[in-house]
Order: structure tokens, then C-alpha cells, then sequence
């Protein structure tokens, strides 16, 4: 069956949810989940649910944690001067976040690509950036957003290119339970958004075959 796909712009104006910086607090997380466990009907004290609080609230703990990461020090010593013009793309990021409205996963994949300007970022900062990103409560719109306008910043790149792809359990288990739908969001900054040329090169990079993909 082919897949559906939704396609969606990010919007620019993204509002700020970085968050408190605070761990999340596991005690008050478990007695929130054994209350929402009584009020579903379910019997806390037996055997399968016993000790279901305090994993719950250690997975969302672990699912939100890039409330507490500090881009900045994530990109401490990983910025290097280089006389480089040409794109950079790191594809197939691979990414699990939750959605902000029904608490249910969305994952897929993230295509990034920038334009240098005067300096590049260590390769590995790029997926560390959308894990930060990514594991918080969000929507995919601002998840892509976020992650263009801090390369954008960070880097004073001359472009930025950011694609997300993902399936959203909130529509495939609930709702319109639709099984192939995959929405598509990007975000162009820059030499990407005003140079059509260079949007397109970033789009035909991204779509073709990875490194060890069988012909």
C-alpha cells in the first residue's frame, strides 16, 4: 500500500518551550501515573502494575531530558574554521519525540543542510542537536523549526535546510487510525529559502541512496 503523505512548512514564528532546566521530578511523576491508573480502573497494587509508576516515570524522564541540555555547551570546542563553501548534509538522522497534545510518540527521519560560513560543526554535533530537540514535548512543526534556526544561529551559516519525516502514533492508534500516513516539514533559512537553486540541490542530496544502500 503506498503511503500518504502530509507536506507542511514550518511556520517562522515558533514560540520558546525550552523548558526549566530542572529534572523531572520522579516521585510526583508516580504518584501522578498510580492516580491515572485508578482513574482508568485499574488496580495499581497488582502484580503487572506493581512497579508501572516508577517505569513510566523514568521513561518520561529519559524522553524529556533535552529540557536540561544546553546548546551551548554541547557546542563548546566543536565549531572549527575552515575556508569550505560548498553544502554539508547529514541525512537520515534517525528521531523519538513526543507529541505535546496526546503524550504518544512521533519518530522518522531528519535531513539537515547548511552553507558554511567560515566554520563547520563536528559532525556528530548535528544528531546531538535534534536529540536536544527531539526529546522534549513537542510538535514536529517547531521540532524542525528549532533545529534550523539554531544551526542557523550558531553556525552564522549563509543557509540552512532542515527536512523532518515522521509517523505519528497519535494518527495511526487513534483518531483517523491511518497506518502509511507520513508527514513531511521542512524549514529553509537563508541561501536555502531565497536561492532556488540551492534549495533544489539540498532536496535531490537528500533524496538520493545512502552510502552502503544495495543498488
Amino acid at each position: 500500500m503506498a503511503k500518504q503523505v502530509v507536506r507542511r512548512r514550518a511556520q517562522r514564528k515558533i514560540e520558546d518551550v525550552s523548558g526549566s532546566g530542572r529534572p523531572a521530578d520522579l516521585d510526583v511523576l508516580q504518584s501522578l501515573v498510580t492516580e491515572m491508573l485508578l482513574a482508568l480502573g485499574e488496580k495499581p497494587g497488582r502484580n503487572g502494575l506493581v512497579k508501572t509508576p516508577e517505569r513510566v516515570a523514568k521513561a518520561l524522564a529519559f524522553m524529556t531530558q533535552g529540557y536540561q541540555r544546553n546548546i551551548d555547551h554541547l557546542l563548546n570546542g566543536a565549531l572549527f574554521p575552515i575556508e569550505y563553501d560548498e553544502m554539508v548534509i547529514v541525512k537520515d538522522i534517525d528521531f523519538f519525540s513526543m507529541c505535546e497534545h496526546h503524550l504518544l510518540p512521533f519518530f522518522g527521519k531528519v535531513h539537515v543542510g547548511y552553507l558554511p560560513n567560515k566554520k563547520v560543526v563536528g559532525l556528530s554535533k548535528i544528531p546531538r542537536i535534534v536529540d536536544t530537540f527531539a526529546r522534549r514535548l513537542q510538535v514536529q512543526e517547531r521540532l524542525t523549526v528549532q533545529i534550523a534556526e539554531t544551526l542557523k544561529t550558531k553556525l552564522n551559516a549563509h543557509g540552512v535546510g532542515v527536512v523532518v519525516e515522521a509517523r505519528h502514533l497519535c494518527m495511526m492508534m487513534r483518531g483517523v487510525e491511518k497506518q502509511n500516513t507520513v508527514a513531511v516539514s521542512s524549514s529553509m533559512l537563508g541561501a536555502f529559502r531565497s536561492q532556488p537553486q540551492t534549495r533544489l540541490e539540498f532536496l535531490k542530496l537528500i533524496r538520493r541512496g545512502s552510502v552502503g544502500d544495495s543498488d
